[in-house]
């Protein structure tokens, strides 16, 4: 992976030259090849605007269209990937699967960030196909960052309910039975201020009601009587159970301000989400909400780089791979290279339009009854409702039950 950089006008003639980036959070390494594979420049960069620019010029100042390649399509890439929109540059996506893969095809088991960008620049010379990569825009820049945050939040929410529930087991195994605490705020607001069966038991039914009623807990009558109820199966106390139940509430409190600012999060993640000129179509399927459509249009990128609903599918791994061998055709398996974030939202809202009956429903069942399973079901239902999208998307229309009129002209 030299170094030698020859002189635009020593370099030998191209018509073409291909420039890998090995992406960093601090630094880029930067590997131009020629159409015939030999090393024009290989240097690091820092990630700044003054550095990228001065490489990209240097690039493009060999006489010869450059296609740029890269592993990385994140936060670490997007100034990059501004400065070469600026520039009028074509970027292509090279996955990091994919680029440790062409690495085994080169001498030497050593990994530097000058073989992979050599490797990225030479993926991009000899194979065709692959993604193309477009600048963020500001809406779908901002709607990364929002459901990114919104990811890193619910996270949090997990780790913490988890450690609530396993610090109330140690305490009152009774009362950690007594509701789901994930989804029931009115329970996670009596762990507040009586999580352990003597506190309970002193303060009463009624007096309980009154507290959890002027703290706005819905049905509160009923949400006392039950930990009243689980309070009195438990009269003995255990080992830290003062220590425990200290955290129990601090945890408890965290928890309820976390999903306030989940609340004030996903508002803003909605109203992003509807400034985009999808969102209208997306939204009004079955199944789409402000914060499903946003992990779509996250994940799915420029719809415009789909040729058609075939290669959504296939991008989101919802289309089998043959997998013949000899005599044994007609095999099929799922691949393993596809986008997770993408099959997670279309996945997802498969699985929430069957709340509601309608044709999602119908279709889900009518491969259940052809033998299939709930999630084999799921991915055939994720995968028809990629066409109906596609179709809405297309026709700039929203989805209805009813299909479209045809025009004579159609007809």
């Amino acid at each position: 992976m030299g170094t030698t950089e020859p002189s635009p006008s020593s370099a030998p003639l191209a018509r073409q030259l291909y420039a890998g980036v090995d992406i960093g959070k601090a630094s880029h390494w930067v590997c131009l090849l020629d159409d015939q594979g030999r090393v024009l420049l290989s240097r690091k960069v820092a990630n700044d605007e003054g550095d990228l620019t001065a490489v990209i010029e240097k690039a493009t100042s060999y006489g010869a269209e450059v296609t740029w390649a890269v592993d990385i399509v994140d936060t670490l890439s997007v100034l990059l990937l501004t400065l070469l929109t600026v520039a009028g540059q074509e970027v292509r996506y090279v996955a990091g699967q994919v680029v440790n893969t062409m690495s085994t095809a080169y001498v030497g088991e050593g990994k530097t960030d000058a073989k992979d960008a050599f490797v990225i620049a030479e993926t991009a010379r000899v194979r065709r196909g692959l993604p193309v990569v477009t600048s963020a825009s500001d809406s779908s820049q901002e709607l990364m960052l929002l459901t990114t945050r919104r990811a890193d939040l619910v996270a949090d929410r997990v780790r913490m309910l988890n450690r609530l529930r396993s610090l109330l087991t140690s305490v009152a195994p009774a009362l950690e039975r007594a509701f789901e605490y994930g989804t029931h705020k009115g329970a996670m607001v009596l762990l507040t201020g009586y999580p352990t069966p003597q506190r309970l038991t002193r303060i009463g039914q009624t007096r309980l009601t009154r507290w959890l009623r002027a703290r706005g807990v819905r049905s509160c009558a009923l949400v006392a009587a039950r930990a009243i109820e689980a309070a009195r199966a438990q009269q003995v106390r255990l080992p830290g159970e003062d220590v425990a139940a200290a955290l129990v509430v601090e945890l408890a409190a965290d928890i309820l301000a976390l999903d306030e600012r989940l609340k004030t999060l996903e508002a803003q993640l909605a109203t992003a989400f509807r400034a985009h000129p999808h969102a209208r179509a997306i939204e009004s399927m079955p199944g789409f909400g402000p914060v499903l459509g946003a992990m779509l249009l996250t994940a799915v990128g420029d719809l415009s780089s789909y040729p058609d609903p075939g290669h959504l599918a296939a991008a989101a791994g919802l289309v089998p791979v043959p997998k013949d061998s000899g005599r044994r055709v007609g095999n099929v398996h799922k691949p393993r290279r596809y986008s997770r974030p993408l099959r997670h939202a279309l996945y997802l809202s498969a699985l929430s339009s069957l709340r509601t009956e309608g044709v999602n429903r119908d279709h889900y069942q009518k491969k259940r009854d052809a033998g299939r399973t709930h999630k084999q079901a799921l991915i055939a239902l994720a995968r028809r409702r990629v066409d109906v999208l596609w179709a809405l998307i297309r026709d700039h229309r929203t989805y209805t039950t009813q299909p479209p009129l045809r025009t004579p002209a159609a007809a």
